[in-house]
């Protein structure tokens, strides 16, 4: 098993997953480009006119029309089936090792940080291929905690800093959460929180949305459950913004968008804080592992 996550041409991201299945490539071929077949296991239903060129439609559960299209653009059989799926690539091809063959999947995508939903979700994926090819049940299993293991593995949980136009710092981190905004929300509150007890401008800071390394202002700007801003103080006055936002996200649930603002004058204060945010942000995904939506 080999999966990993590297840059492609144009700053786009390619995403590798290999795998070793006990059947010859022209059995598993037919896994790939069938319909039939293909509704199984792939994460929509397939329509393809099967030739370079030709049309492709993905119809999700729940919907009768296509809700994503694309083209085919490389087809070898029983070797390489590629098409486009969406703005997004992909690329199967299929290498004879004895009496079966090396499955390998490229997915090239501009998302970056929803590589572990993708990683993930072609992981359940391919298992569910290989149960297929092998005349056993494909059993859908949830997959919240290979998603947070693939965060860590592609560096996805890392901080970025990126210096502002006025000489100051603004540090950020961009995670996918495995549960919706509203269930994210409800962790970061705390579980006595109610309606009447939401976040408010001028109101404390829950302690969810603050770590010690950050002293913490009163609320500036609240909009459960997507939204909480404050100002963050140095020596007593407010040294810049921390901003936390809950987005769309790809599909296992909400998108974390986290930036903290400071002055050139605190660098110590940033290293501090980027450390003391990746700890919090991985406390708040574990916890979210054990909540239900």
């Amino acid at each position: 098993m080999k999966d990993t996550l590297a840059q492609s041409d144009g700053g786009r991201s390619a995403l590798r997953l290999e795998r070793r299945l006990a059947h010859p490539p022209e059995k598993v071929w037919r896994a790939l480009t069938e319909p039939a077949q293909l509704v199984h296991w792939f994460p929509s239903e397939v329509q393809v006119e099967l030739a370079v060129g030709g049309r492709m439609g993905f119809v999700f559960p729940g919907r009768e029309a296509p809700d994503m299209d694309g083209v085919v653009t490389e087809l070898d059989p029983p070797h390489v089936f590629a098409f486009t799926w969406g703005e997004d690539e992909l690329r199967w091809e299929l290498r004879p090792e004895g009496e079966g063959c090396v499955l390998t999947l490229t997915h090239t995508f501009g998302d970056r940080f929803g590589a572990a939903s993708f990683a993930s979700g072609w992981h359940a994926c391919i298992t569910g291929l290989a149960a297929l090819l092998g005349d056993e049940e494909v059993v859908h299993d949830d997959i919240a905690e290979l998603h947070e293991r693939y965060v860590e593995a592609f560096g996805l949980a890392e901080g970025t800093v990126e210096t502002t136009e006025d000489g100051g710092w603004r540090l950020r981190f961009e995670r996918q959460l495995v549960r919706p905004a509203e269930t994210a929300w409800r962790a970061l509150t705390g579980p006595a929180a109610d309606t009447a007890a939401e976040p408010t401008a001028g109101a404390p800071v829950p302690s969810g949305f603050r770590t010690d390394a950050v002293p913490a202002g009163p609320i500036t700007e609240a909009r459960p459950p997507r939204v909480l801003t404050y100002d963050w103080e140095r020596g007593g006055h407010p040294a810049g913004t921390v901003r936390w936002e809950l987005t769309k996200g790809t599909g296992h649930g909400a998108r974390l968008i986290l930036t903290q603002t400071g002055p050139a004058a605190a660098q110590a204060e940033r290293t501090e804080a980027q450390k003391a945010w990746r700890h919090h942000i991985g406390r708040l995904a574990a916890e979210l592992l054990r909540m239900s939506t």
